[in-house]
C-alpha cells in the first residue's frame, strides 16, 4: 500500500497503539505493557503510519537466542492490506541485523484468526502445537507457531 511509513514506536504513540489494541483484541495489553517494551532494550517495537495516522503496530521481544512477537495489530479498517506484513517483515529485518544470533521466533495466535495465521506461515512460520484455552473472551485455544531463522529453508528477506 502506498504511502505507509514504517517506523520504530515512541511513547508519543503508545495512546495511538493502546486505542487500536483496543479495537483489535478482546483482551488488549495495559498501557503498562507498551511502556515496559519501550524501555526493553532487547524489544524491537515498530508502527505504520499513513497520512499522519498510526494504523498498525508490532512488538517483538529477544530472550538470548530466542524471539517472541508479543503482539501484532492492524487496525481493522486497514486489514488486508499487506500492512501486517510489512510490518513484521520490517521488524523481522531489524532483528536479523541487531541481533545476529537470533534462531528460534515463537508466537501464539487465535485457531479462528485465519487471516494471522495465513500471514506468519508466508514468513516461514510452522504450528508446532496448542495452547488449550490459552485466550479468554471467547475462550479459545492459541496455535503456537515458530520459524527457524537457520534453517536451510528460512527466508533471507522478509517482504
Amino acid at each position: 500500500m502506498e504511502g505507509i511509513k514504517i517506523r520504530k514506536m515512541s511513547r508519543a504513540d503508545i495512546l495511538q497503539v493502546w486505542a487500536i489494541g483496543k479495537q483489535c483484541f478482546t483482551t488488549p495489553w495495559q498501557l503498562s505493557s507498551f511502556e515496559y517494551e519501550l524501555g526493553n532494550r532487547d524489544a524491537i517495537l515498530k508502527v505504520a503510519v499513513l497520512d499522519n495516522e498510526i494504523i498498525a503496530y508490532v512488538c517483538i521481544r529477544s530472550i538470548l537466542d530466542m524471539t517472541h512477537v508479543l503482539d501484532l495489530a492492524v487496525t481493522p479498517g486497514y486489514r488486508r492490506m499487506g500492512i501486517g506484513s510489512m510490518l513484521l517483515g520490517n521488524a523481522l529485518q531489524e532483528l536479523r541485523r541487531s541481533n545476529p544470533g537470533a534462531s528460534i521466533i515463537t508466537l501464539e495466535v487465535r485457531e479462528s484468526n485465519i487471516a494471522a495465521v495465513k500471514l506468519y506461515e508466508g514468513f516461514g512460520f510452522k504450528e508446532i502445537g496448542r495452547r488449550r484455552g490459552y485466550y479468554q473472551k471467547p475462550h479459545e485455544d492459541a496455535i503456537i507457531m515458530d520459524l527457524d531463522m537457520k534453517a536451510d529453508n528460512s527466508p533471507i528477506t522478509f517482504h
